[in-house]
């Protein structure tokens, strides 16, 4: 076939062919410079976590993860389960600097841990609002899959309003509100960056939940006080009733009667709890806790920390189709 033909079927030389290349503004679109600003503001402050912990029979594990610094001094972030039964990691940057950090404190229950390295001059991220979050938006997440340090995967978050089921001893909890998105996210993900469009990390990224999918704690009003205890006091203190709790309903003349559709049920009471002291039933609907109106269980837990423990608050509920209010004393939850 002649080649003046094939010229034709081609159509007229566009720039960047026959070896010319492109400026970086023209080669990138805008995906992939959103993509690539947000890699480049994050990266140096995604470390990559080297971890030994002593498995059964004493022998020494190794493990690796992310953390995401968030202040310029040292302190880190990361997922608990990274750093669980291990007291000290070493944390490796893109600029070279490898600092070893000890961990402040981690709170199991929301999957959620801080470092401290003894450094200066650290590229803090900025922390986001996980709230403003839509399905659809462009994520982007940083970390080290398989060791490799500043890997960068982006996507979008395909679910809000997840639950992630954790537990630490004998206590379980929900946390509720996680992101889940379809940027890819392997084994050394964990802990590192779920950042938005303009480089604020939104998230940390704690579990893979199938192929495609992973999930993201949030970085919202409630984490942000967690993060703030765990920095301050090593711990986050939580309040423990003792019940188990299920979304339910409420019947039509309530609802008309307290403005909302919903309450959460009491399935079952655990023995010697303060719940069973201050006489909740199984069947029993909480609508209010201390004058704050609950409608799901997510509304609970965030009234569940340190300043209700061991006060004496008034719990409102639904029996028997009419309301009661009782006494609740909350104790301090031990795991």
């Amino acid at each position: 076939m002649p080649l003046r033909f094939i010229d034709s079927l081609l159509g007229p030389e566009q720039p960047g062919e026959a070896g010319e290349q492109l400026p970086d503004a023209e080669a990138l679109d805008a995906y992939s410079r959103t993509v690539t600003a947000v890699a480049e503001r994050l990266a140096p402050s995604v470390g990559n976590l080297r971890v030994s912990r002593r498995a059964r029979g004493g022998r020494l594990v190794d493990g690796g993860g992310s953390a995401v610094v968030v202040t310029p001094d040292g302190f880190m972030l990361t997922s608990a389960h990274v750093v669980d039964r291990t007291r000290r990691v070493r944390a490796l940057f893109a600029d070279g600097r490898e600092l070893e950090a000890a961990v402040v404190g981690a709170d199991a229950l929301s999957d959620l841990a801080v470092l401290r390295a003894e450094a200066e001059g650290l590229e803090a991220a900025v922390l986001g609002d996980a709230e403003r979050l839509r399905v659809g938006q462009l994520v982007v997440a940083i970390g080290n899959p398989y060791g490799f340090a500043g890997s960068v995967t982006a996507g979008v978050v395909s679910a809000l309003g997840r639950s992630l089921p954790t537990s630490a001893g004998s206590a379980t909890r929900i946390v509720e509100n996680v992101i889940q998105t379809d940027a890819a996210l392997n084994p050394g993900n964990s802990g590192g960056a779920l950042a938005d469009g303009l480089g604020r990390v939104v998230g940390i990224n704690t579990a893979v939940a199938g192929v495609g999918l992973g999930l993201a704690v949030p970085i919202n009003a409630a984490t942000r006080k967690i993060i703030a205890a765990l920095m301050t006091d090593g711990r986050f203190r939580r309040a423990y009733v003792g019940i188990v709790l299920g979304a339910r309903p409420l019947p039509p003349r309530l609802a008309r009667e307290l403005g909302r559709r919903g309450a959460i049920e009491v399935i079952e009471i655990a023995a010697g709890s303060p719940a069973e002291r201050a006489g909740i039933r199984p069947e029993d609907m909480i609508v209010a806790v201390d004058g704050t109106p609950i409608e799901t269980v997510d509304d609970l837990q965030r009234l569940m920390v340190g300043e209700l423990i061991d006060r004496a608050v008034p719990v409102q509920v639904v029996r028997q189709g009419g309301l009661i209010e009782l006494d609740l004393q909350p104790v301090e939850l031990d795991f």
